[in-house]
Formats: structure tokens, sequence, C-alpha cells
């Protein structure tokens, strides 16, 4: 049994208190939760059904437009790594980015296209640029699956 200390019980506390505090700070800071992050992908997910692709990713594509929240956008890649469409930088459309690394060398689009092939829906971490701060951060997307295509937003950790 340990001894219950003030001085112990404030560091316990001090320590709770941290955690909690650096747990909270993404959403505190404004950035998306994984929630969000997931509602958004499902909205997106429907929207493509029910208006066909064209439309749709011509709207994920509009940075002021619904499928664009803070640092979250939708991205969507075809199974071979050719982008469809990107909330966040248009410029990346029509590309292959099947080889395309983060600064750890960790090939994200190759192993999303893996995950997708075998999993309806799934998380997937790595670093990327921030397009709200131009910092490379850790990141964390949520993907679904739909016929060809993967479906995707994420979140800054």
């Amino acid at each position: 049994m340990f001894s219950s200390t003030p001085s112990r019980l404030f560091h316990i506390l001090l320590t709770t208190s941290a955690l909690l505090f650096s747990s909270l700070s993404h959403s505190a800071e404004g950035g998306a939760s994984k929630a969000e992050a997931e509602a958004m992908v499902k909205k997106a997910v429907a929207f493509i059904k029910a208006n066909g692709d064209k439309k749709a990713y011509e709207e994920f594509n509009t940075k002021q437009g619904k499928f664009t929240d803070r640092d979250l956008y939708i991205v969507v890649y075809g199974m071979d790594g050719v982008v469809h469409a990107h909330g966040a930088n248009v410029k990346m459309i029509g590309k292959n980015l099947m080889e395309l690394t983060d600064i750890d060398g960790k090939a994200f689009v190759k192993e999303r296209v893996e995950f997708a092939k075998t999993k309806p829906h799934f998380w997937q971490e790595y670093k990327f640029t921030n397009p709200e701060n131009k910092k490379i951060e850790p990141k964390a997307m949520y993907c679904e699956r739909l016929g060809e295509t993967i479906v995707c937003g994420g979140i800054y950790l």
C-alpha cells in the first residue's frame, strides 16, 4: 500500500491534469476530432452515392465548401493511388501518389490502398503538412472504401 501524503496526492492530480490537458489540447486549438472526421467521411460517402462522383468531387475540392472544416477535409483516392479529389490541394488531383512517403519514409498511400483491399473502413496514422499552420505533424486518417475508391478525412494529432 502506498502513502497518501499531500505532496503525493498533489503530484498525482498534477500528472492526471497534464495528461487530460494534452489529450484535449488539439480540440481546444480548434482542430477536428476523430468523431468529426468519421462523420465527415460518412457524409461524403452519402453525398457521392446521392449525387455521383463528378458533382461530389467538385464539392470536395471547394475549400469553402461543406466538406472542409478547419483542418479537416475530404480526399478520394482510386485503388491505383490516383487522387480523384483533394479538399486542401487541388494540384494533387489526377496524380498517382502510390509511392509518396511521409518524412519518416512511410508509403502511406500504398498502405492506405492495402488496408482498403481488406477493410471496409479503417484509421491510419502518418505525418503530413497541416494546411492551417504549414507544419509537418502526426495525422490520423479515417477512410472508407467505396467501390474502387477510398474516401478519407483526417485529423492532426
